[in-house]
């Protein structure tokens, strides 16, 4: 089980990276392979599978999704924690979102998932 303060270190952190917009520590809380799916990357790349795989693909997705909303904020609701991952619900750019980060062997989030009310 995730630890409360561990769940909710990374969750400040990872609020803070995003609503700086500092790409580099975004990037710095997942694996090097890490798996990312979300119906926002089918809106905004037009990939239908809406996954995207390594930090590489995933960086270049993120940086236009910087670029496209300069005003981009994260207001903090929730954490939840399970046995080997963090859910995360917040309110975006995309209204109401929730993010289940599944953490691997390095402590790093191996798969993230994301959820809108769209």
């Amino acid at each position: 089980m995730i630890a409360k303060d561990q769940a909710e270190k990374f969750a400040k952190e990872w609020v803070a990276a995003w609503n700086a917009h500092d790409l580099p520590e975004i990037l710095s809380h997942y694996e090097e392979e890490f798996e990312m799916s979300s119906p926002a990357i089918t809106k905004l790349s037009g990939d239908p599978s809406g996954t995207l795989k390594g930090k590489q693909a995933v960086a270049e997705y993120w940086a236009g999704a910087l670029a496209k909303y300069p005003r981009l904020k994260f207001e903090l609701l929730h954490v939840l924690r399970g046995a080997n991952s963090v859910i995360l619900i917040y309110k975006g750019v995309l209204g109401l979102s929730a993010e289940v980060f599944q953490f691997g062997a390095s402590g790093k989030v191996a798969k993230a998932c994301a959820h809108y009310d769209l």
